[in-house]
């Protein structure tokens, strides 16, 4: 590395203070004045004589200290007159020490030159610099972990720039720095320079990348209500594994992402009623050896509380309060939420400007009760200030299109601004995942009742492709590839082409969403697929279908999605052999479907792959026979209902029904029939439930199904890292019902039950899950299975 230079800044100084007559002189006139016989009388001649010398010639410049030229040694690529410029002292200007020393430090903070002098000769300055070379080329040796392009972003000196010290070092503290976020903690850097004719030089970077320094341990000290793993599941930081060596996906110690943690713990427990939370520290500690993170977070979580009275005051007089009631996400008696007092906020705020008060500002005053720890919530609507919005500025995206993002804003220019709707439309700018970072910020207008708002995003990837593979007791082993695209073109439209292949079923599909159509809030998209599945073991027939189908979806609410649809389908059952039941044979050709349906969603799970608490309900319903050659109406409904029991311990609930009818004279084909068996009650195989030929022993499929399930995981004891839980549930359900005449067919609307055990397993490549179930309730014709495994890997 370079060695700090100490710069002193010195000036030569060279005083000519000569000018006295000289010696024989002096003698030869004190000669003649004795000559002439008065000692007295001569001297003062001579006082008198050579006072008129003095008053009749001028004094020098330099004896005034007037300098008067100014002298640049040394330039080469730099002109003199340049180099004058940056002096505090000019020709013509008296002497100054000090202006001399500020005209040294103004030429060096130039960065040109890597040294001046500044010496007096007489009453002239003679400047003399040495210029800093230029930068021929910057290059890396040593680098694994970033390539050069990375790299070079990262320094701030380029190619044919001014060489200078200072910057080399500043450079080498941000590549330090860039290293040490990527968990580099023990990384080395040193500068060298090659130099090269012209004065030229070369920078090399040898950089020692060292090895990753990983998160051993996070730990928590002070929690009660919320266990070790539930807490590292809230926050971004992951703890290294010991699978991470092999797979390279350990987690690194980051000081931005550790704040970062400090508010998601925040908004965790203020979410979850513990309104006096705070995080006393979060301490991240290097070990010895400098290859391992222990990081411990002390929390101090206060009690829980729950909502109190909710009440809503307002000042305006013409707004009904009832009128804005229906808006309220917070009511009494309920655990505290700070993210559903925002929500009513912004809802509140919305309604009353759709009411026509557009200047309507909503604060929330809350009421603490520390004895029955409940927050009493006031709403209380008031007048703000009337500002308009002038002009929204958007900064920083490069890729997606200026009206993707004004899209997410309700406010326009010239409308009343409102600081709500503005935080609110930040949080769906993240939501659509295009950004890493979006900041809000507003400044004073051309007048003063005017505002700007800046809106500054930072991009992020929003492409991928992805490879699934895995392996389950019913599909064998599965190979999916998908390639996706979020944010396609900048237009914020979604589009995804995939292909899966497995040992009984194979897909290859398109899919496309248009999120705002027409610049609305209605969802445009449509999909075409191709799928064949083997059923040859269960129901002796093969199938195909290729079609296409058009979307729209908008939402109702806040939790509830409407998604709506037209498919047009080619369906072929094939591949019969003349074993298989008759009504499999006469099942057997080529149909078009044409239908209409929908999908109504409610969703509150508070997290959609590991919930602890919420409800998710699905309805779906198509209706056959708008054109085609099949007419049926289909109606599922799918529903869970998740609760967190004890610390860690989760309880799930599921329901789902269904039923298929033939309308028109039609019977409910085969194909159109619901096979049900492992995935409706588990302990039962693939198609075990449901009608089935009593001679052949066909899987015919039913026309309603229903069953019901309780789960219950909890930790095994084991240690977190190894991601290992378990789980006990009961199963219950039936198949039923089938419109096939031509064959006797075993049937029974009776209820089939299971109970078993699951290992859950978050193992290195991926989820797994092993089931061991035991059906105590069965009909004599269905098929069971005791074990069943699921799992695979995405990369």
């Amino acid at each position: 590395m370079f060695s700090d230079d100490v710069v002193s800044f010195a000036s030569k100084r060279r005083y000519n203070l000569s000018g006295a007559p000289e010696a024989n002189k002096k003698q030869g006139f004190m000669g003649r004045v004795r000559r002439s016989g008065g000692l007295l009388l001569g001297l003062a001649v001579w006082v008198a004589a050579a006072l008129g010398v003095l008053a009749a010639s001028p004094v020098p410049a330099a004896a005034q200290g007037v300098v008067s030229a100014i002298v640049v040694e040394g330039n080469r690529r730099i002109e003199t007159e340049t180099v004058l410029t940056y002096l505090r002292i000019r020709v013509g200007d008296p002497y100054s020490a000090a202006q001399v020393n500020d005209s040294l430090k103004a030429l060096f903070a130039t960065g040109h030159y890597a040294d001046v002098t500044i010496e007096r000769e007489g009453s002239k300055l003679i400047v003399h610099v040495k210029e800093n070379p230029i930068v021929s080329r910057v290059a890396f040796e040593g680098n694994r972990k970033f390539d050069d392009e990375t790299l070079a972003k990262e320094v701030q000196i380029k190619p044919r720039t001014v060489f200078t010290r200072a910057r080399v070092q500043s450079d080498v503290q941000r590549l330090i720095t860039l290293y040490r976020r990527a968990g580099r903690f023990s990384a080395q850097i040193e500068p060298k320079i090659i130099e090269r004719d012209q004065d030229r030089v070369d920078l090399v970077f040898e950089i020692s990348e060292g090895a990753t320094t990983e998160i051993s341990r996070i730990s928590f000290v002070g929690n009660e209500a919320f266990s070790d793993s539930e807490l590292r599941d809230v926050i971004v930081t992951a703890e290294a594994n010991w699978w991470d060596q092999i797979i390279g996906s350990g987690d690194t110690y980051d000081p931005d992402r550790l704040n970062f943690d400090r508010e998601l713990l925040r908004r965790h427990y203020l979410n979850n009623g513990y309104a006096d939370f705070r995080v006393v520290s979060a301490v991240a500690e290097l070990d010895r050896d400098q290859e391992n993170f222990f990081i411990t977070f002390t929390v101090e979580e206060g009690d829980e509380y729950r909502f109190g009275e909710i009440r809503i005051d307002s000042t305006l007089s013409t707004l009904s309060v009832a009128q804005i009631e229906g808006q309220l996400m917070t009511f009494e008696g309920e655990v505290y939420n700070a993210e559903l007092v925002e929500k009513t906020v912004e809802n509140i705020t919305l309604e009353a400007s759709e009411l026509g008060f557009a200047f309507a500002e909503v604060r929330p005053r809350p009421h603490r009760d520390a004895l029955t720890r409940t927050i009493s919530i006031t709403y209380l609507i008031d007048d703000g200030p009337r500002i308009y919005v002038e002009r929204i500025d958007i900064i920083g995206n490069v890729r997606t299109l200026d009206h993707v993002i004004r899209r997410e804003f309700r406010l326009a220019e010239g409308d009343a601004f409102n600081r709500n709707l503005l935080q609110k439309a930040r949080r769906r700018l993240l939501a659509l995942g295009y950004f890493e970072r979006v900041d809000l910020s507003t400044e004073e207008g051309s007048v003063a009742d005017r505002v700007i708002v800046k809106v500054v995003v930072e991009e992020k990837a929003t492409g991928e492709i992805a490879f699934t593979i895995g392996y389950s007791t019913v599909d064998s082993v599965i190979g999916e590839i998908s390639l996706t695209e979020r944010n396609l073109l900048g237009r914020g439209q979604y589009v995804r082409i995939g292909g899966s292949l497995s040992g009984n079923r194979q897909r290859v599909d398109l899919r496309f969403t248009e999120p705002r159509f027409m610049n609305s809030r209605v969802a445009f998209g449509f999909d075409l697929f191709a799928t064949e599945t083997d059923s040859t073991d269960d129901s002796s027939f093969k199938s195909s279908q290729q079609g296409g189908q058009i979307r729209f979806g908008f939402p109702l609410h806040e939790e509830l999605y409407l998604n709506t649809r037209y498919s047009f389908t080619r369906d072929e059952l094939f591949d019969v052999p003349p074993t298989a039941s008759l009504a499999v044979i006469e099942a057997a050709g080529t149909s078009n479907i044409s239908l209409v349906g929908y999908t109504l969603t409610h969703d509150t799970l508070d997290n959609p792959l590991k919930p602890k608490s919420g409800v998710k309900v699905v309805l779906n319903q198509d209706f056959a026979g708008v054109g085609g050659d099949v007419q049926y109406l289909r109606s599922t409904v799918d529903g869970v209902y998740v609760r967190e029991l004890f610390p860690d311990i989760v309880g799930v609930v599921r329901g789902e029904a269904g039923h298929i009818l033939g309308w028109g004279g039609d019977p409910v084909r085969i194909s159109d029939s619901f096979f049900k068996g492992s995935n409706l009650v588990r302990g039962f195989e693939r198609s075990g439930l449901g009608p089935r030929d009593a001679t052949t022993g066909d899987a015919l499929g039913g026309r309603t199904f229903a069953a019901g399930s309780v789960e219950v995981t909890f930790p095994l004891g084991l240690p977190e890292e190894l991601g290992v839980r378990g789980a006990v549930f009961v199963d219950a359900g039936t198949l039923f019902g089938s419109d096939v005449t031509s064959v006797t067919i075993l049937d029974s609307s009776d209820l089939r039950a299971s109970g078993g055990a699951s290992i859950l397993w978050d193992s290195p490549i991926g989820p797994l899950r092993f089931d061991f179930a035991e059906a105590f309730l069965a009909e004599a014709f269905d098929k069971k299975e005791f074990f069943r495994f699921s799992g695979g890997v995405a990369f």
